[in-house]
């Protein structure tokens, strides 16, 4: 215990010796760390949303005027029996109208609606809602859709989550290359910095040597001081996060529920709450930061300390 403690003294002595260099590594790694977390709920957050609107935005399928409700259900069994379909909606006129009602006229839609009281403007806007079992199959399913005569159009968002996907690509890219940079700093800051307080030391630690010390014993104080370095600048990061992600989500929350836009759309564009991201955020940036701090630490010291 006594060897433990005082290399865990020894430890935060050289970061106060050494208080220039301790400061930049410890701002670099939390901007790499900020860096890194940021762009893990951007990421994190695109694909939620694709997958949400991949799985909530259905195809929607309307029919010619013409149509009967007799050859609408023979098309609903053609494309269940097609495969790879996990739900069909129906929805009716009346239930078209009463949504776009509700989306687009929100709580005046009574009013404002009064004039279509005796005519319903979406007397031919039935329709059927059909969902995937595996959204890589939406292209083939619409140009099976769109071969039956009775179908008048088709509506899906393949182009809504094609553009997500390549913004998570872009981001990916971009994130991937500035977090590489700054990972490249650190590990510069931090090895400068341990073998600055290696030199101050280099006098002390040959005497230790001749009195009997063990290397993990002179080692370890730079070890701990590079792991300190790397605790304080995740932590640091950490707590930012926190609040701006808690006040993100709430922004979003509150511009989504006031919105006049579709419900479906009310659905998808919401952020994943901040209990189910930042557990897995926090230890992936505890894990680069403190390893990165330990690492750098442990492989500068047996270079520039031979003992």
């Amino acid at each position: 215990m006594s060897t433990v403690l005082y290399c865990l003294r020894q430890g935060v002595s050289n970061l106060r010796r050494n208080l220039l260099f301790t400061a930049a590594s410890v701002a670099t790694i939390s901007a790499c760390i900020f860096l890194f977390c940021l762009f893990f709920s951007i990421v994190t957050n695109v694909q939620h949303i694709a997958y949400q609107a991949e799985t909530t935005i259905g195809i929607t399928v309307f029919f010619n005027e013409s149509a009967s409700m007799e050859e609408k259900e023979a098309f609903r069994k053609a494309v269940e029996e097609h495969g790879g379909v996990k739900e069909i909606v129906y929805k009716s006129a009346d239930e078209a109208w009463e949504n776009f009602k509700n989306d687009y006229f929100g709580e005046h839609a009574e009013e404002l609606a009064e004039a279509f009281a005796d005519d319903n403007p979406l007397a031919q806007s039935d329709s059927y809602e059909i969902f995937l079992e595996n959204i890589e199959d939406q292209e083939a399913e619409v140009r099976f859709i769109r071969g039956f005569d009775v179908v008048r159009e088709v509506n899906y968002a393949n182009s809504v989550v094609s553009a997500l996907r390549s913004l998570n690509r872009v981001i990916y890219v971009v994130s991937a290359a500035i977090i590489m940079i700054l990972f490249a700093i650190s590990v510069f800051l931090i090895s400068n910095t341990i073998s600055l307080a290696a030199h101050f030391r280099k006098r002390e630690n040959e005497i230790m040597k001749l009195i009997g010390a063990t290397n993990f014993m002179i080692r370890a104080p730079f070890v701990v001081e590079g792991t300190v370095i790397g605790l304080i600048g995740t932590l640091i990061p950490l707590i930012l996060i926190r609040v701006i992600y808690s006040r993100a989500e709430l922004y979003v929350a509150e511009r989504v529920s006031s919105s006049g836009s579709l419900s479906a759309l009310r659905e998808v564009a919401q952020l994943i709450p901040f209990g189910e991201i930042y557990p897995a955020m926090a230890l992936a940036g505890l894990i680069l930061g403190v390893g990165m701090g330990f690492v750098v630490s442990f492989f500068t010291i047996r270079k520039h300390l031979k003992v």
